[in-house]
């Protein structure tokens, strides 16, 4: 699928760009997860210098809560609390000599620390 097919206003949501759903897609299949039912879960939690950071883990389903989107083939996952942080943002994929990874755009950061690593809103 390329692409978005999500629930809600666009605010409500993340949205990942086709770089970072390969990326994720291809970390998935490599690790033998069924890419129809599984997805990527973004969530938010304490920790790091500036108080919150972000996390990314697979899953092999959503839980009953999580606000589930689809983006360029690849589900995404995000439960309610994260939401209220995360939303409006852009998961992208950077693969560079200096920044390769996963990165976050979020238009909800008030200031974040001089890694990049947490934020606060």
């Amino acid at each position: 699928m390329s692409t978005e097919a999500s629930e809600g206003a666009p605010g409500e949501t993340v949205v990942v760009t086709r770089s970072a759903a390969e990326q994720a897609l291809s970390l998935m299949e490599s690790e033998g997860m069924d890419t129809d039912v599984g997805g990527l879960r973004l969530f938010v939690q304490q920790g790091g210098c500036a108080g919150l950071s972000y996390g990314m883990r697979f899953d092999n389903e959503p839980e009953t809560d999580d606000r589930v989107t689809e983006h360029h083939g690849l589900r995404v996952f995000v439960d309610p609390a994260s939401l209220d942080y995360v939303g409006g943002s852009t998961l992208d994929y950077e693969d560079g000599l200096q920044a390769a990874g996963f990165h976050v755009d979020n238009p909800n950061v008030v200031s974040e620390c001089g890694c990049g690593e947490s934020f606060r809103t």
